[in-house]
């Protein structure tokens, strides 16, 4: 008799309760997948009412979807909170809810199973239970492989992308080791009274081989650890795929033929992964693939990706490709490798551009390893003449794209948060916003009848965007798209009055990152010299002239050359004060500015020991406009963008949001893990403050959230 025909008196035999393991997964997965495919008839019904010229589109009118916005306003509430601990002027948090709900659901139901039908209490059990946990835990094997692979059929399915499944997969993972250690364990204390266990090990190949197994299973879910996994992440994949790989030798030759399927399904699946990016590699960067791009003369190579590196301020590199061969949507990332460069790796970053730019765009931190050699490529390279061997562009090779976002074209009002290079993902998405004011002010377009296709149109009203840097610099990252949406939106709004865009750049100036403000301090001179000694000196006012210095690619100096001006500057010194919050004088405006309680204008940062409320005060309030020097100045960025010294408050932007939203609202955040954090937690807050569909009618609240790292 085989051993999975195992079973004690009343209950299933051993081989089925993968299978049940396996009933629950599918009912999840199946459940995701409905709720993605409601999300997405939910998208082309109120694109069509916007289109149709409803008021009010993204509104639940009926009595069904206004149960349905009621259910995913709690679920998204709940499954987003998170326990906040202060530790030491520190902040420890927890994971959220909805994480956590998962990962302990999944737990439960792996020791409902191992344990169900046996007394705990009767060591003739133990073998028994041995036997259970063991095939329990063989049944895990596929779903760690299906959450893994970035051609990820759950992603598909559910709507979500694969590095969003990748906690999941770690934590799975997790949950693997749990039941084979309680597997194992169970065994060795049947064995231990007896002192069988060494016997065992060394007289028994079946015991041994399994001890092995467990051994890499500990070694996988250690090495995953963010902190070793961050260290080097090359390495870490390298390693990760050959601890897997003899993982599952030992599994097969550790278990029965009869569970062999529950390793062969990992095996395959991990093959069709392998394959699928293959061909997609191959589609995306041989020039064959795409006659028509050869014949407009756009490929002249074998290779399809030619990529120009520019170096930006604070060692940042824009990477371009023109006329890429694939298309993409905004938010999505793909990975891209440059062999030249950087051999044998490959890094994911998202696409800073539209397709409609006929160009695909990255701006890409140096941090270590890679992207510090991209952007020191870039600097030997710049400024060299194009028939220099070592200024040519770079081939370069593309996989993907990947990524998944619910298309923000059907909310009401969205809030677009991103701090520093955390705007290539936002920015894209407010240009496709505008795309749809676009779709929706020109007759001549028409509703799309393919349930595939892309709908045409927006039912969006309103759109908040605040983009927190830390110095001037750099913004010329992305002046000129921002500017060229605004001057868009000028013109679309004389079609469609209903709509409202706000665009707002928050300027921090931290110790390391103060160029923008020293640069600033030490260009302002006073209307008229005076002799006196500064005790002496009366406050100054009037217009001063900032001019910058000349380019430069340290980060320590200014991109380009600039010229702001000062509306007011109150000084009773040239030199900063000697209690400055800065190293070196330099201004740190850390202060969260409140829109809200500061009406229209908004009071700047201020360096001072003691406050805004001391005399010597130097309030540099910039306007929004900045221009290059030169025989014809062009502004920076579009005076109807706002520049703020400090930084914001996303609680009360998108409180301001919310109370103006005639429909579901969106809040998009990409940056760093602190910024993702806060806002999770204020959207959380508002979300129960407002009692959204809860009885007042407040609108629901979608949340997206992107953070830096792996």
């Amino acid at each position: 008799m085989a051993m999975g025909s195992m079973s004690m008196e009343g209950l299933p035999p051993l081989i089925d309760f993968p299978k049940m393991y396996w009933a629950v997964v599918g009912t999840a997965i199946g459940v995701a997948t409905f709720v993605n495919m409601f999300n997405h008839m939910l998208y082309r019904h109120r694109l069509s009412a916007a289109k149709a010229g409803v008021p009010k589109p993204a509104k639940p009118r009926s009595p069904f979807l206004l149960g349905v916005a009621t259910i995913f306003a709690i679920m998204r509430e709940a499954s987003n909170f998170s326990i906040r601990m202060p530790i030491k002027n520190r902040i420890f948090r927890l994971p959220t809810v909805g994480r956590t709900s998962l990962v302990v659901a999944n737990l439960v139901v792996l020791i409902a199973l191992c344990f169900y039908g046996f007394n705990l209490n009767d060591r003739w059990s133990r073998e028994d239970i041995g036997y259970r946990t063991g095939f329990v835990s063989i049944g895990q094997l596929p779903l760690i492989f299906l959450l893994a692979g970035k051609n990820n059929v759950v992603g598909y399915l559910s709507g979500i992308s694969h590095e969003r499944l990748n906690w999941l997969h770690r934590w799975c993972a997790r949950c693997l080791l749990v039941t084979v250690t309680i597997h194992m364990g169970y065994f060795f204390a049947d064995w231990a009274p007896y002192n069988y266990i060494g016997t065992q090990l060394k007289e028994n190949t079946l015991v041994w081989k399994g001890v092995v197994a467990w051994a890499m299973l500990v070694w996988i879910v250690f090495s995953s650890m963010t902190p070793i996994r961050g260290w080097c992440y090359e390495v870490f994949v390298l390693q990760h795929l050959a601890s897997f790989a003899v993982l599952i030798g030992f599994i097969y030759i550790h278990t029965p033929a009869e569970v062999h399927i529950y390793i062969w399904l990992p095996v395959g699946l991990f093959f069709f992964d392998r394959v699928v990016r293959a061909l997609r590699v191959l589609y995306a960067n041989i020039s064959l693939f795409h006659p028509k791009q050869r014949k407009a003369g756009q490929m002249s190579s074998f290779w399809a990706c030619k990529a120009e590196f520019t170096p930006l301020p604070h060692k940042t590199t824009r990477i371009t490709i023109h006329n890429p061969p694939i298309s993409w949507t905004p938010g999505q990332h793909v990975f891209l490798s440059c062999h030249s460069i950087v051999p044998l790796q490959s890094h994911p970053f998202t696409i800073a551009s539209i397709p409609e730019d006929g160009k695909m765009e990255f701006l890409v931190k140096a941090e270590t390893g890679g992207t510090k050699r991209f952007f020191r490529h870039a600097e030997k390279t710049h400024g060299l003449s194009a028939s220099s061997e070592r200024s040519r562009a770079k081939t370069v090779a593309i996989e993907g794209p990947y990524g998944f976002i619910r298309p923000l074209r059907q909310f009401d009002s969205i809030v677009l948060l991103a701090g520093s290079t955390g705007a290539t993902f936002t920015v894209p998405l407010l240009r496709d916003v505008l795309q749809g004011w676009k779709d929706n002010a020109d007759p001549t377009q028409q509703q799309s009848s393919s349930f595939f296709k892309t709908p045409k149109g927006a039912a969006t009203r309103h759109v908040r965007f605040i983009w927190v840097v830390k110095s001037r610099s750099q913004l010329g990252w992305f002046s000129e798209q921002l500017s060229a949406v605004w001057s868009d939106f000028q013109t679309v709004q004389q079609a469609s009055r209903d709509i409202k865009l706000e665009m707002t750049v928050y300027i921090t100036c931290d110790d390391s990152f103060t160029e923008g403000h020293k640069a600033l301090l030490s260009s302002i001179t006073a209307p008229n010299s005076d002799p006196l000694p500064k005790k002496q000196r009366e406050p100054q006012r009037g217009p001063v002239e900032l001019r910058g210095r000349t380019p430069s690619l340290n980060e320590k100096e200014k991109a380009q050359d600039s010229k702001e001006e000062v509306k007011e500057v109150t000084t009773t010194s040239l030199s900063p004060p000697a209690n400055a919050c800065g190293s070196d004088g330099a201004c740190c405006c850390r202060t969260s500015v409140d829109e809200a309680a500061s009406g229209e204008k908004i009071s700047p940062c201020c360096c001072s020991p003691n406050g805004p409320s001391n005399p010597s005060t130097r309030p540099l309030s910039l306007t929004s406009s900045s221009h290059l020097s030169g025989p014809k100045q062009e502004s920076l960025l579009h005076p109807s963008i706002s520049i703020v010294s400090g930084r914001p408050n996303p609680k009360t932007i998108i409180r301001r949001s919310l109370e103006q939203a005639l429909g579901e609202s969106a809040v998009v955040v990409c940056g760093p893990h602190g910024l993702v954090a806060d806002v999770k937690q204020d959207v959380c807050s508002l979300s129960d403050e407002r009692a959204v569909h809860k009885g007042t009618g407040a609108q629901g609240i979608y949340l997206h959230t992107e953070s830096f790292g792996y």
